[in-house]
């Protein structure tokens, strides 16, 4: 087990990576001061490892309740957000009962969201059962749900007195889940680690493969490099929106084709293949840049080529963008492979030229 730590003064937590974590009551129970826990899962999650982790509370003597939610992005709304509260009330759930979510990326968003405004704010653990989500979406207190003109317009910063991601529960990720958690993982080299980059370059076959070694190596450095973001920038004001490369693209693709069309980290993947074309539009990056982030993508099995939504729609969903400022939109972009920049020098123009190009 490799143990790491968000540093956040009194709300600091561990980060605790590796497989058969689920089973570790004494990593789970220290984070618990309440007789009753409330775990959040979905339809698919909930036979594979709601007992397990279960069972595990039970040892030290707490009631677990559950809410199974329906399984996929399409599901990310108030709708059901409103069934987590309604089993909240319903079984009497008090300020310190603590929420775990028991998931991938749309399970820990909504039951974080959920844990934030319950009684103003619960206790919140996560248990990501994701490659996406054990290197990304449970650590640094993002929450949200979607709304039809934007994804993650509607949440709250709240953060999880703890994070435990179990590798062992990447055995049944089904292969495109894998693949789109792959999308986060080569951002942290892209944005600032290139030598991380250049070890994926060299392994992203074993991870594929689901080499235990290679997927601890791959979350713990992912972890290791939001954790030292996040630390630094909790609320988004600076650093930490240099971890969105990609992301104003790929979150216009997801609203455009429908919630759940494409997964997470494919719309990702794409959106950061228009991002790096914007990037070799305006200098910083050259031909071969491109093509090797295109390859790597390529190897991991995401797709390279944005959906033709039409530039005008991107630019209308991008501007539901939570980094427009001032009306002007900001664009993570690289000025160099490892290094990002938060910038909004890019014209509309600039912008339709590079959807185009990285549309064919």
């Amino acid at each position: 087990m490799r143990t790491l730590e968000v540093s956040l003064a009194e709300r600091s937590y561990p980060i605790h990576i590796g497989p058969g974590l689920l089973d570790r009551a004494d990593l789970l129970l220290p984070a618990i001061k309440a007789k009753k826990a409330v775990v959040v899962t979905n339809e698919t999650v909930a036979p594979l490892y709601l007992e397990r982790l279960s069972k595990t509370l039970r040892q030290g003597g707490v009631v677990v309740q559950t809410v199974i939610l329906p399984d996929g992005e399409s599901f990310k709304n108030w709708e059901t957000l409103n069934l987590i509260f309604d089993a909240l009330l319903g079984t009497h759930c008090e300020r310190s009962t603590p929420l775990i979510a028991l998931g991938g990326g749309v399970i820990g968003d909504m039951g974080g969201f959920a844990a934030a405004c319950y009684q103003r704010g619960m206790p919140f653990i996560q248990v990501p059962t994701t490659l996406l989500s054990q290197v990304d979406s449970s650590v640094g207190g993002k929450t949200a749900i979607n709304h039809p003109l934007g994804k993650n317009m509607i949440g709250a910063f709240y953060q999880p007195r703890l994070v435990l991601a179990d590798i062992a529960t990447l055995d049944t990720l089904p292969d495109r889940e894998l693949k789109a958690g792959l999308a986060e993982v080569i951002k942290y080299g892209l944005i600032r680690d290139p030598e991380f980059l250049v070890w994926l370059e060299a392994n992203i076959e074993r991870v594929l493969a689901r080499d235990q070694a290679a997927l601890i190596h791959a979350v713990e450095r992912s972890c290791a490099n939001k954790a030292e973001v996040v630390a630094c920038d909790e609320r988004e004001s600076g650093e930490r929106a240099l971890l969105n490369l990609g992301h104003t693209f790929g979150h216009a693709i997801e609203t455009g084709l429908g919630y759940g069309t494409w997964l997470h980290g494919e719309a990702v993947a794409a959106g950061t293949m228009v991002a790096c074309e914007l990037s070799q539009i305006l200098g910083w990056l050259v031909p071969a840049d491109v093509r090797r982030v295109r390859e790597l993508f390529s190897r991991a099995g995401l797709p390279v080529v944005a959906p033709p939504l039409g530039v005008a729609r991107y630019l209308e969903l991008m501007r539901h963008d939570k980094k427009v400022q001032d009306g002007r939109l900001r664009l993570v972009l690289l000025q160099e492979i490892g290094r990002a920049v938060l910038s909004d020098v890019a014209s509309d123009e600039q912008i339709a030229e590079a959807i185009r190009k990285a549309g064919t």
